[in-house]
């Protein structure tokens, strides 16, 4: 499997439960960008213990489990410095009313946990830039949406599709400014 690709949101969700982790692929993988949109560094594994803190009460993981969490780790900070700022969020996918609602609290856990992770990485949000406030009180505001059972269900799922785009566009906000960059070439230039 490529260190690029998220698993299977099926497959991690069950491969979480089997472990008895409190967590399901969308929070962590929410819980993940954030700590990476926050500055944390793959050099080296000083995030493992704040996930097991937050999510296990400081037990390790199952290899299985850690591994998908490290190819999650691996996929998203990629596609955090890609030039094609396209981010694929890990939530579950299904037809119907019932795929609908549990979209959308994927959604709004999906965002608790990527703000989660900012504050675990120790991004300084005192001292963030208007843009980056502006994309993190969206953010706020966005988990707290939901599906109204009365309303068309059709026009709420293309809402929700427009609000993921823009989870999307907030969380590239937030690392563009709390991230680790990518390391550039400097080898000396020739004249």
């Amino acid at each position: 499997m490529s260190k690029n690709r998220l698993p299977a949101y099926p497959a991690l969700a069950n491969e979480l439960r089997s472990a008895s982790l409190g967590i399901n692929p969308a929070e962590l993988q929410g819980l993940l960008t954030g700590m990476l949109s926050g500055g944390l560094s793959l050099n080296d594994k000083s995030w493992q213990p704040l996930v097991f803190d937050y999510t296990n009460d400081g037990m390790g993981w199952p290899i299985g489990a850690l591994a998908s969490a490290e190819q999650i780790l691996l996929a998203m900070s990629a596609q955090l410095v890609d030039t094609d700022f396209e981010l694929s969020l890990l939530l579950p996918e299904g037809e119907g009313e019932e795929a609908l609602f549990e979209l959308a609290d994927a959604v709004a856990e999906w965002i608790n946990h990527f703000i989660s992770g900012l504050g675990l990485s120790g991004a300084n949000l005192k001292h963030a830039s208007v843009e980056a406030k502006e994309a993190l009180e969206d953010l706020e505001e966005m988990s707290k949406l939901g599906i109204d059972e009365e309303d068309d269900l059709a026009e709420q799922a293309e809402l929700l599709e427009q609000v993921i785009e823009h989870i999307k566009a907030c969380v590239l906000v937030l690392h563009a400014e709390f991230g680790v960059k990518p390391e550039q070439d400097t080898k000396p230039t020739v004249h």
